[in-house]
Parts: structure tokens; C-alpha cells; sequence
């Protein structure tokens, strides 16, 4: 937003106090739309901070006055830290009749905060895309006292967010809206980030679309515009071998269910074929042929669409060796829950597989094949998933609240982000599904990253339209494949 905001005022024209007034009023139209829709018109505290973000907040709260709203400016800074465009802002506050009451020191906090936790609305404009550090200390109380509001309306981000990362930095606002400039940040899109945004609205404040175009965009959402491009669809000439056949490896004595639920999710995908290979007696649907597993599996592994390894599989010494003539087959592969941790001292070994290799840790998955924790992968699942997917040279589908997709196998580090699901998929087996769903589709065809993307697309869907029938503690992994066909139906007509 840096490079865009100088390509915009420098290469182009437009002044950066343009801009800012632009910023401003969508900020304050938004507003007065939160209002009417809570048929509310009370108070409205516009908290400021030293920044431009604070600029977009005095232009909100005169927009806002001029409109006849009770909008008064709450500066949590000196006043001689105000610089620049946002100086000159609060000047045209003040000349055209603005309130500005000063929250910068404890005391005045102590004599206003009454009047800011009890506001109809907060506009949080405190700090913007630049926060570096922890907010701390007096502005903390801030905060706290802004999340105490009926309703709050973030400016560009909510105050207390590291946008690239989306981690929280002390403590953070909580908004029901985010107004942002021009695009999306990585915060707004991803975890823990997006928690803290509610609904989010892109202002259009004047960014030329050549300019947006000479951006190195780093991350993007998976729409459903991408899905319907690439999801497979019927052909009067289909037969099963036409639709591919998968493999799963897996689903071991005591952990039967993981590899049902695998196989259960690539047919219903769409697989002409699916075989469950584990060891000893097993039962599986119908539909669903089975081989009982024996020291070595190259054979059953010939001539096969893809592969699924790793869910119920266990950490046995057979199942090393399993992994190792997955990797060596040639045969696209999804390495899931077991396989992964098989792997995880050998994470560079998987540059070397025959085929194309699609990982899909958890966080604690990703973690062991980093040698690092789970904290520290969830604190930037941005650089974790980079890491892992070129140490790798493979598909890396990092899971979890905003699952995360990043393509190792080119010299790129864009990752891609899936805005579908929730805390419904939070339930044993779901991991289990989403392996037989992406191996599904790459035996139907799609390049490796087509076929994360849009398994993480489609089983986060499913995932949502149960949960409006069952709620989101309602839902069982077992619900999930048949779900995911008629998802995959409506996506391809």
C-alpha cells in the first residue's frame, strides 16, 4: 500500500490529501449506513491517532457533523505528533466546527471514556498499515475502551493488527466493520487477522487500476470465479477409467474410519475409481474396492491416477517404506496426517519424488516438518507455509481458520488464501475428507495447486451449507463427502 499510495501521488498526480479526503467520506458513508441499519443515531467517537490513518478519521468526523450526526474527535496523541496531510485535515476539522477532546494521557482517558464506551458507534482510526510494535501501556486502555462500544467501524484495519502478518500486536480492536483503501491487506484475509475485521468493505479512493497492475501482489483469495474455471464437469464419453482412480493408503487397524472417510470423499468428488489398501480385514462401501497391504505397494501403485498416504496410516516401519515408494512411483500424491510426520526429518528428501506432491499439515504437522512449534508457525502461517512448501518443492496446503495454499514447484511465493469454512470443519476426520478430495481431483486431472485450491474451496463450502442446516458444533466429517458432490455440482452447472 506504500508503493501504491507514492505511485499514486508521485507517477500519477493525485495529492495525497485527495486521497485522504477520499478515504475519509467512504469511511464516514459507511457509518451512517451502520447507523440507519441499527435505526441508532446516537454518538459517535472518532478515536485518532498521530498517522494518516488518523487523517481519514478527521475527514470521517467533519463529513459526519456536515451531515448533522453528534461526531466528535478523540485525539489519543499530542497534538505536534500530527504531520503533514493529517495536520492539515484537523485544521479544516477545526475551522469548519469540529469537537476534538484530547485522550492522550490517563487522566483525560479517565474523565472521557465514559463517553466512548457508551458511543453508538467507535470509528477506530488510531493506528493504520504501518503498526510495527505492541500497542502497550495508555494507548491499550484505549482499545479496551473502544471494544466496550455497541459497534465499531475500523479505518483500513483494525488498530492492534500487523498487517502482513495478521498477528495481534498486544492488543487489538474488534470491529463489526473494516473500511479498507483500495485492496485488501493480507490481515483482513487471513488468521488470526480476519477474526478481528467483521465485515470488510474496499473503499475505492482513486488508485488507478494501471497502478494496482504494477503491484507484486503476494497473496490473493481463492473466489468461486477460479473454481468454476477449473473444476472438472461430465462429458457424454465419460466412462470410469476416464475419471481417474485413486489410492488410498491408510486407515490402519484402530483408525478404520480415517480411511472411509478418505475414500468416501474421493468418490463422491468425482473418482471413476477408488481403492482402500491397509493392512488385515477391512469393510468399505460398496462403491469402494479394497487390498489388503503387504510389505511393498510399487504393483497396486501402477498405471494409478493419484495417490492419497498418510490418514489412519500410522508410523510403523512398513509405513516409512510405504512413503518412500509413493514418493519414488512417479504417481501424483497427497501426504497427509501420518505420512507427514514420517517425513519430517527428511523434509528436503521430497524434492527428489518422481511426481508431483501436494502436502497437507495442521499447524503441529507443519511445525514437526519445520522443526519449530506451533505458536511460532500460527504467529506468520504467510512465511511458514513458504517455507515449507520451497524446502519441500511441493503443494503446500497449510490448514486451518483460513487455510492457506502456496505452489513450491515454481519460483514464486504467492500464497492463496480459501475464504470459505469455519469452526464446523473443527471436527474429527474433516482433514481426513479434504486429502480424498484434493486426491480426487488431481486423478481427474487438475495440475497439483489447482487441485489444493479448489479441494480447500469445496470442502470449506460443504463445511458452511451443513452448518446452516446442523449448526456449527452440528456437523460431523462423516456428513462432509456428500456434501462436497452436490457443492461440486452446483460449481460445475
Amino acid at each position: 500500500m506504500r508503493a501504491l499510495d507514492r505511485a499514486t501521488i508521485d507517477d500519477i498526480g493525485i495529492p495525497a490529501f485527495a486521497l485522504m479526503e477520499t478515504a475519509g467520506r467512504a469511511v464516514a458513508h459507511v457509518a451512517e449506513e451502520m447507523l440507519e441499519e441499527a435505526h441508532d443515531d446516537g454518538h459517535i467517537a472518532v478515536i485518532c491517532g498521530p498517522g494518516n490513518n488518523g487523517g481519514d478519521g478527521f475527514v470521517a468526523a467533519r463529513v459526519l457533523r456536515d451531515a448533522g450526526h453528534d461526531a466528535v474527535v478523540y485525539l489519543a496523541t499530542a497534538r505536534e505528533s500530527i504531520r503533514g496531510d493529517a495536520a492539515a485535515h484537523l485544521a479544516v476539522l477545526e475551522r469548519a466546527g469540529g469537537v476534538v477532546r484530547m485522550i492522550d494521557d490517563p487522566e483525560s482517558l479517565g474523565d472521557l471514556g465514559d463517553a466512548i464506551a457508551g458511543a453508538s458507534l467507535v470509528i477506530d482510526a488510531l493506528f493504520g498499515v504501518g503498526l510495527s510494535r505492541p500497542i502497550e501501556g495508555h494507548l491499550a486502555d484505549v482499545v479496551s475502551i473502544a471494544n466496550h462500544a455497541q459497534r465499531c467501524l475500523a479505518v483500513d484495519i483494525p488498530s492492534g493488527l500487523d498487517t502482513d502478518t495478521g498477528r495481534v500486536l498486544g492488543t487489538c480492536v474488534t470491529a463489526d466493520v473494516t473500511v479498507t483503501m483500495a485492496a485488501l491487506k493480507i490481515a483482513l484475509a487471513s488468521a488470526p487477522g480476519f477474526a478481528h475485521c467483521g465485515s470488510v468493505d474496499i473503499a475505492d479512493i482513486g488508485v488507478p487500476s494501471g497502478v494496482l497492475a504494477t503491484q507484486a501482489v503476494r497473496g490473493g483469495l481463492i473466489e468461486q470465479a477460479d473454481i468454476t474455471t477449473w473444476i472438472p464437469r461430465s462429458d457424454p464419453m465419460d466412462h470410469k477409467g476416464r475419471r481417474g482412480h485413486v489410492v488410498i493408503v491408510g486407515g490402519m487397524p484402530g483408525m478404520r474410519g480415517a480411511g472411509r472417510l478418505c475414500s468416501n470423499a474421493a468418490l463422491r468428488a468425482g473418482a471413476g475409481l477408488v481403492t482402500l489398501a491397509t493392512a488385515g480385514e477391512v469393510t468399505a462401501d460398496d462403491s469402494i474396492m479394497t487390498k489388503a497391504l503387504s510389505t511393498t505397494i510399487s504393483d497396486l501403485l501402477a498405471g494409478k491416477s493419484a495417490v492419497v498416504i498418510g490418514p489412519g496410516l500410522g508410523q510403523s516401519e512398513p509405513a516409512a517404506g510405504w512413503v518412500g515408494e509413493v514418493l519414488a512411483s512417479g504417481v501424483p500424491a497427497v501426504l497427509d496426517a501420518d505420512a507427514l510426520n514420517l517425513v519430517a526429518g527428511i523434509v528436503e528428501a521430497l524434492r527428489q519424488a518422481s511426481g508431483p506432491v501436494v502436502l497437507t499439515p495442521h499447524p503441529g504437522e507443519a511445525a514437526r516438518l519445520l522443526g519449530t512449534t506451533a505458536a511460532e508457525v500460527e504467529a506468520d502461517r504467510f512465511a511458514a507455509a513458504r517455507a515449507l512448501a520451497s524446502r519441500a518443492h511441493a503443494v503446500v496446503v497449510l490448514k486451518g481458520a483460513r487455510t492457506i495454499v502456496c505452489d513450491g514447484t515454481i519460483e514464486d511465493d504467492f500464497c492463496a488464501i480459501n475464504p470459505t469454512g469455519g469452526p464446523e470443519l473443527a471436527t474429527g476426520g474433516s482433514g481426513d475428507v479434504l486429502a480424498g478430495l484434493i486426491g480426487s481431483l488431481l486423478a481427474q486431472g487438475l495440475p497439483p495447486v489447482e487441485a489444493a485450491r479448489t479441494g480447500v474451496y469445496v470442502h470449506g463450502l460443504a463445511g458452511e451449507e451443513l452448518a446452516a442446516k446442523f449448526g456449527h458444533r452440528g456437523v460431523v466429517s462423516s456428513d462432509l463427502p456428500l456434501a462436497i458432490a452436490g457443492v461440486i455440482s452446483r460449481l460445475a452447472e
